[in-house]
């Protein structure tokens, strides 16, 4: 099961021209894509707003994740601010991995941002979270937080953004998009010992654990006879014949 790196802006002082700061916005953006991740099987690992990109850096290649994400909306230059719109999507250039993934994010966001040919991908060396992650990475700008218009229009769609972020990941990740409902009780029910808990909605996919008959859980989203489910503080799949609702 893919896992990601999720690391909103740290930077409170940069502020939006109509209130708030590119910290508080971006968080926000984080805490709205969580339930889609979880629901479409992509399991997170996510920074804190008392962090700094050097620490959200040194955090993500602690671990071994599929992709590095990072959140973030822009600012013009002295003596052009509020002049610019348009959302940036980076990656490193050579990285094939990281080029797929911001071009299938940018696809995305072009379906919910109001200047479509305004959204588009750029190869980087400059910015840390790209050039200095082990995993591929992606860096959003997402809109130009100087902008009135771009800043406003980041504020009133904090959830088709999100949508759009996760159905590009779960694009890259080749996994079925599936909307995040209300967390369902469940418990195991087979009639031998245990249930795979899978990385994928795949019979030939790994193994993550196993959960034993009677065994509880809860059910974040369904594909084609398999449940999306959270077991303790796993994320997995599981064949759906095998779990009973209550």
């Amino acid at each position: 099961m893919p896992v990601i790196y999720l690391s909103p802006s740290t930077q409170e002082n940069n502020r939006y021209v109509n209130g708030g700061s590119e910290e508080e916005w971006m968080n926000r953006l984080a805490d709205i894509m969580e339930p889609y991740l979880s629901a479409s099987g992509i399991r997170y690992v996510r920074n804190t707003p008392d962090m700094t990109a050097s620490s959200s850096i040194r955090a993500s290649n602690a671990g071994t994740y599929d992709l590095h994400l990072a959140l973030h909306s822009n600012a013009a230059p002295e003596g052009q601010y509020g002049q610019a719109r348009g959302i940036l999507v980076f990656y490193y250039p050579g990285s094939l991995r990281g080029q797929e993934a911001a071009n299938l994010i940018a696809d995305n966001l072009k379906t919910v941002y109001p200047l479509p040919n305004l959204v588009r991908t750029e190869p980087t060396t400059s910015i840390g979270e790209v050039r200095r992650v082990r995993a591929p990475s992606v860096f959003l700008e997402l809109g130009y937080h100087d902008n009135p218009d771009d800043a406003a229009w980041i504020k009133a769609n904090l959830d088709p953004i999100a949508r759009s972020i996760v159905l590009g990941l779960t694009e890259y990740f080749r996994l079925p998009f599936l909307e995040p409902t209300a967390p369902r009780p469940a418990v195991v029910d087979v009639n031998w010992g245990y249930l795979n808990l899978r990385d994928r909605p795949d019979t030939s996919s790994a193994v993550l654990a196993r959960a034993y008959d009677g065994a509880h859980l809860s059910v974040l989203g369904q594909w084609d006879g398999w449940y999306s489910v959270r077991f303790g503080d796993l994320v997995a799949w599981a064949s759906a014949d095998f779990i009973t609702l209550v």
